[in-house]
């Protein structure tokens, strides 16, 4: 997909959004808000095992009787959006995972604009590369989504070579380093947030003990983890004796397509490394999302969301 269609495509979220912003609030993730707020909205007679704290006293005195006050459950939340730019994010047979990403990204950029939400994001591979502290306006939303499209190196235009430009940071690179962090962006958003906040976690999770740190994060925060998938993670064709490059790495394997056996054995692996996926993120406490690079971004998340809310 080139860098006009990705926009195109982005441009189109505005509209698409003003139908999620309610679900984006609704069901569970609603839940992690509900409580007393700090606004208090009506107020009503005293009923038995009522909280006598919130007796209203000036209108208890008033009408000769107890009333008690309703308090307004506070819907302003903070939504925060950690992207995975690393090199494996530059690999994917329909479209890259990463423009699949910044397009998710973008989407629930949009839907916390809509809903009034203050959005924060956090960019990352070997490290944190960009942080956006929680604002709010189309201004904001814009530098946002700006800064995914820069980090993920759609930015660069159209005609970009990413095996050159992977290659020319291998070389600058210590290949031990050269990845994605995971761990650092959970412990910076760990830090970063200050109220408990709504938190996607967008990335293909090709890295490895993050668990704990998710875990953490979970236990303040409510925590979406999409991880973005390829239809070869699923299905791999008969194509010969193939090349395959570790994009981080750049290790090559020779892979034998045309055996059943290796297809069923790549199949296989990815299947049980996604149910894996599944388990510990769960386990977390976080939500699970699977989004697929030949899946419609707009449709999957209204998907998402409705299941969400039944």
């Amino acid at each position: 997909m080139t860098r006009h269609e990705l926009l195109r495509k982005i441009t189109a979220f505005p509209i698409v959004a003003s139908g999620l912003a309610e679900d984006l609030l609704a069901g569970g993730f609603r839940s992690v808000f509900r409580g007393q707020g700090i606004e208090a909205d009506e107020v009503r007679r005293y009923e038995a095992g009522d909280d006598v704290r919130s007796i209203d006293w000036n209108v208890s005195a008033r009408f000769g009787t107890p009333y008690v006050k309703m308090y307004r459950e506070e819907r302003e939340l903070s939504v925060f959006i950690a992207l995975d730019c690393s090199a494996s994010m530059q690999c994917g047979s329909v479209m890259k995972r990463s423009e699949q990403a910044v397009l998710a990204a973008a989407l629930l950029a949009f839907s916390s604009e809509r809903s009034g939400q203050r959005l924060g994001s956090v960019f990352f591979d070997k490290g944190i590369s960009k942080m956006f502290p929680a604002g709010k306006g189309r201004p904001h939303t814009l530098a946002v989504i700006t800064g995914a499209l820069r980090e993920c190196g759609i930015d660069a235009g159209p005609d970009v070579n990413y095996g050159n430009m992977l290659a020319r940071k291998r070389e600058k690179t210590n290949s031990e380093e050269w990845g994605s962090n995971l761990v650092a962006a959970l412990v910076g958003l760990e830090r970063m947030l200050k109220r408990r906040s709504l938190t996607f976690i967008i990335s293909d999770f090709f890295c490895m003990n993050w668990e704990q740190e998710l875990g953490r994060l979970c236990r303040k925060h409510d925590v979406v983890a999409i991880r973005i998938t390829d239809p070869l993670d699923a299905i791999l064709y008969n194509a010969g004796l193939v090349v395959m490059e570790d994009p981080e790495t750049g290790a090559t394997i020779h892979a034998p397509t045309a055996f059943a056996s290796f297809r069923a054995a790549w199949e296989n692996w990815h299947r049980e490394r996604g149910d894996a996926w599944k388990a510990i993120t769960r386990r977390a406490g976080a939500t699970p999302f699977e989004l697929s690079t030949n899946e419609d971004v707009a449709a999957s998340f209204i998907r998402f969301f409705k299941s969400r809310r039944r």
